[in-house]
């Protein structure tokens, strides 16, 4: 599998921001996986650090835990809270409440995603060396019959 130039990363990525609705959030992680490059969460958020589009919605993408990723009070956090509450997400204390992130292209389509089944016990087999050792049969009751 080859990998994709740095420009078409990048716009990718801007694509996949972009796509976000307003009133809804994404993770760093989230985002670069919807741009077709899971695991480069770190580049999602090195070219929103670089960023000088006013246009795109930025104040979306936020931390896998629902943190805003800036320092508590700082300008880009007190920011990104008035943008994210003037779309009507509810953020307390730096965390956005009582919203999941944005569903994937597969969640929307398909609806989400079954969880995997439970791993199975393990069962003890019998070996060869050591045969099973045989039940005892419980002594059933006498009756006697009056007679």
């Amino acid at each position: 599998m080859s990998k994709a130039p740095a420009d078409e990363s990048h716009r990718r990525i801007f694509a996949a921001i972009r796509a976000i609705p307003a009133g809804e959030v994404a993770g760093y992680g989230e985002v670069a996986r919807r741009a077709g490059l899971p695991g480069r969460a770190r580049l999602v958020a090195r070219l929103l650090g670089q960023n000088e589009d006013p246009d795109l919605p930025w104040h979306r993408v936020l931390r896998s835990d629902g943190r805003i990723a800036f320092p508590d009070g700082s300008r880009g956090f007190r920011e990104q809270s008035q943008r994210l509450r003037a779309e009507g997400v509810r953020v307390e204390s730096g965390r956005v409440k009582g919203q999941r992130a944005a569903a994937t292209l597969d969640e929307q389509m398909w609806g989400a995603p079954m969880h995997a089944p439970a791993p199975r016990a393990r069962t003890r087999r019998a070996t060869a060396t050591a045969p099973a050792k045989p039940v005892a049969k419980a002594a059933s009751p006498t009756r006697t019959t009056r007679g």
